[in-house]
This record gives structure tokens, C-alpha cells and sequence, in this order.
């Protein structure tokens, strides 16, 4: 099949002229003399590229771009402008054009340029297709209908700049609906910032978010970028925003609406372009309730709302999960362990208060620990499995007839890290705080 022109111009000279040459080269040509007929062709023809006269009569050429956009954001438009136009021309690239030819058309110019815009939208095309085969490799994969009605809430939210609030318990996939909402947006190769607000004490919020100038408080020994700054052109992600001190809302409420801020210490104003995507596991309405959360800054996040539903809403995924965690925790290229399907019946009866996060340490867990390639009920540990005997009785049948004491402990200390961090729901950092330990020694013990 071959590609589809759509020409759209008043000067039924220039149509014939276009028409006649590619025609010759293999394309198929469509006309249209004004913008409400291109309009209509592009809906009921679906052209491959569009090459649009910028001064038409009644909608000129840089409304009907705008229009062609809205419709078909996606579809190469190159804008074909008289002489002593340019400045429109380049006008029109901003607001969307692939690009512009001068007349006197150069028939060899056309040519180059149409070949390199069809490229352009080929590589589009594949960029979108591997970004969507993404989702297919992560934790947010699945055939429910709840997984099913996220999927077409990201790809409705994704094209658009508009601030988005993202809901869900933790451990349900908050930052890879974030940073998959970023690789279908319009700013894919941009920065992704991401900023735990829980994380990071109140006092360091804004150097951390606006930045600092050198001297700016003890210690600032010299310029810092922000998350703002860092993020510029591309997507700022405030995880867990709900934890956010009063003040810092306020700078940051303050800088949406001015699209502006300074770093800390300094008297210039830097402007932004920065897509804000925010999350919490905290009911926000309730929040500001209370007197913790502003109001204003709420409904200017709001503006689209996505809710990651928790993996016991979804337990028809758990399957597919599995598997899809297992492959990637394989150790040999091309070999992965297998769940049988009674064990994966245990797995689908459970609650999992730590949703997807807390399936993918059991089974990081089970991948180590399991002697076999074929995971069975008799590896699904309590809570999992509520016919195991207690942890006291596993401690005493599993570890009373090993002989190497030190072994006896270390294998000890691991299984009871691990029933920890399950009980954490699969949160290291939170187990490693509770034992007054640190992350790296956990994840030592338990590798």
C-alpha cells in the first residue's frame, strides 16, 4: 500500500501540479481546497502526511494545523507558504508542523521532504510501540477489568500537560503508573524527577524542590538545582505528597500558578516548564479535614485524578504477576522457576495488605529459597500458606538437627528477616527502621 497525500490548497494550479508528480512516484493523492474540507478527508481518508497552505480563504492554515492536531496529533503536517512568509511558517512549526516548503515549490525539496517526514512519523510510530510494549514487562501488567480501566485512564492522561493526582495504597505501583504516564507523554525524552516528600525532613524540602544559592544557610557551601530545575521540560513526580509540611504546599502552590520560582537564597526568577504528576496512599480530602492539606493546592493537582487499585481488587492478575516476576529474577538467561497451580491458588486466597510490591519480594524470596525449579505449596511460607505450623515450630524442626552452628544462625537470621519484611509488606526500609538496623545489612543477610 502505498502512502497517502493529502494536498490541501486554494490554487487548483498548485494541486495539479503536486498531484501529477506524485502521483507518478507511487502515491496516492487526496485534495481538499480549504481547511474544512481537509477536515473531513483527514477523518473519512486517514492521509499518511498532510501538505497544508498556510493562506487559504475563510480557516487559513495555521487554525486548520491547529484543528489537524486536535484530531490527529500524531500525523506529519508539512505548511507550504508564499513568498515573504517565513515568519508564519516558523509560526506554524511551533504549533505543530513537521515543516515548511517556500513557494516557488522545489520539486526535489518536496520530495526530501515528504520521504523525511513519513521517516519521522515511522519512527514515532515504533517509539509508541515499544513504549507500550513496557507495560507488558512491569508490575502493573495484567487482564483485569480494574488493571484494564487504568490502562486507558494513563493513555487518556498521558498526551495531555494537565496535573495529575495519583491515588492507592502502598506498594500498589504508584511511581510506575507515574513514569509510565511520562514515556507516553509529550515529553518522553525529557527528565523524570521523582521526590519522596515522606522521605526528606520538612527543613530541606525547598532547597531540595527550588534549589539554593551558595551561602544561602549554614552549610550550602554552593549552588544547588532543584528537583524544578532538574526537571525542566519534562516530568516532576511528588511521591507521597500527603506527607508535605503546610509551608512547603504553599511555595509550591505558588510556583503552579506563576509558573516561577527562585532558589533559596537568590533574588532571580527562574520560569518553569515542568509536568507535575503527585501521588499518596493518604485520603487527601480527609487531609485537608483536618487542617493537613491545603485546599487550593489539592484541586490544582486534582485536575486528573487516576486510583491504582490494590492488588486484592485485581487477584486475577496474581498469576501473571507471578510469572512475570519470576522470569525476571531468574539468574540464567532463558531458565526460570515455575509455580504450580495449587501453590498459585494460596497465593490468589490471600489478602496482600502489601499489594504488588509484597508479591514481588515473595517472590524474589521463594526464588532463592526454593530448592527446586517448581515452586509448590510445601515453599509458601505463613502468612501465605496457613498450613504451616507456627514460626516457633519451624525454628525448632528446621534448625534443631543442623550440626554448623554458624550456618544454623545465619539461616535463622535470614528466614526471620524475611518474615519481617513480609510482615512490612515488602518494604526493606521500613523493616530496617522498626529493627534499628540498616538497609544494607538486611539486604546482606538475606541475599
Amino acid at each position: 500500500m502505498y502512502p497517502a497525500v493529502l494536498i490541501v490548497d486554494d490554487e487548483t494550479t498548485i494541486i495539479e501540479s503536486l498531484e501529477g508528480i506524485l502521483s507518478d512516484d507511487g502515491f496516492e493523492v487526496i485534495h481538499a481546497y480549504n481547511g474544512y474540507e481537509a477536515l473531513k478527508k483527514i477523518e473519512t481518508a486517514s492521509p499518511d502526511i498532510v501538505l497544508l497552505d498556510i493562506w487559504m480563504p475563510g480557516m487559513d492554515g495555521i487554525e486548520t494545523l491547529k484543528e489537524i492536531k486536535k484530531i490527529a496529533p500524531n500525523l506529519p503536517v508539512v505548511m507550504i507558504t508564499g513568498h515573504g512568509s517565513i515568519e508564519s511558517a516558523v509560526d506554524a512549526t511551533k504549533s505543530g508542523a513537521y515543516d515548511f516548503l517556500e513557494k516557488p515549490l522545489s520539486l526535489d525539496k518536496v520530495m526530501v521532504t515528504i520521504s523525511n517526514a513519513l521517516n519521522f512519523r515511522k519512527l514515532e510510530e515504533e517509539n509508541i510501540y515499544l513504549r507500550k510494549k513496557t507495560i507488558q514487562k512491569n508490575s502493573i501488567a495484567g487482564t483485569s477489568p480494574a488493571i484494564q480501566k487504568l490502562y486507558g485512564e494513563i493513555m487518556s492522561a498521558a498526551p495531555s500537560d494537565a496535573s495529575i493526582l495519583i491515588t492507592g495504597e502502598n506498594g500498589t505501583g504508584k511511581e510506575l503508573v507515574a513514569k509510565t504516564i511520562h514515556q507516553f507523554s509529550s515529553r518522553p525524552e525529557q527528565p523524570f524527577i521523582i521526590i519522596n516528600c515522606a522521605a526528606i525532613p520538612p527543613e530541606n524540602l525547598d532547597s531540595e524542590l527550588f534549589g539554593h544559592e551558595k551561602g544561602a544557610f549554614e552549610g550550602a557551601k554552593s549552588k544547588n538545582k532543584g528537583k524544578f530545575e532538574l526537571a525542566s521540560e519534562g516530568t516532576l513526580f511528588l511521591d507521597e505528597i500527603g506527607d508535605m509540611n503546610i509551608r512547603t504546599q504553599a511555595k509550591i502552590l505558588r510556583a503552579l500558578e506563576s509558573k516561577t520560582f527562585q532558589r533559596i537564597g537568590g533574588g532571580r526568577t527562574l520560569h518553569m516548564d515542568v509536568r507535575l504528576i503527585a501521588s499518596s496512599n493518604k485520603d487527601l480530602e480527609k487531609e485537608i479535614e483536618a487542617g493537613n492539606f491545603r485546599q487550593d493546592l489539592y484541586f490544582r493537582l486534582n485536575v486528573i485524578p487516576i486510583h491504582v487499585p490494590a492488588l486484592r481488587e485485581r487477584k486475577e492478575d496474581i498469576p501473571l504477576l507471578a510469572d512475570t516476576f519470576l522470569e525476571k529474577l531468574s539468574r540464567t538467561p532463558g531458565v526460570k522457576k515455575a509455580i504450580t497451580e495449587k501453590a498459585l491458588k494460596l497465593l490468589t486466597a490471600y489478602d496482600w495488605p502489601g499489594n504488588v510490591r509484597e508479591l514481588k519480594n515473595l517472590m524474589e524470596r521463594l526464588s532463592i529459597m526454593s530448592g527446586s525449579d517448581l515452586i509448590d505449596v510445601a515453599d509458601i511460607p505463613r502468612p501465605y500458606n496457613p498450613e504451616i505450623k507456627s514460626q516457633g515450630s519451624d525454628c525448632h524442626d528446621f534448625y534443631l538437627y543442623e550440626d554448623d552452628l554458624e550456618l544454623a544462625r545465619k539461616r535463622f537470621e535470614k528466614e526471620f528477616l524475611l518474615q519481617k519484611i513480609t510482615m512490612e509488606g515488602g518494604d526493606i526500609t521500613s523493616t530496617a527502621k522498626k529493627l534499628g538496623t540498616s538497609v544494607k545489612y538486611i539486604k546482606k543477610a538475606i541475599s
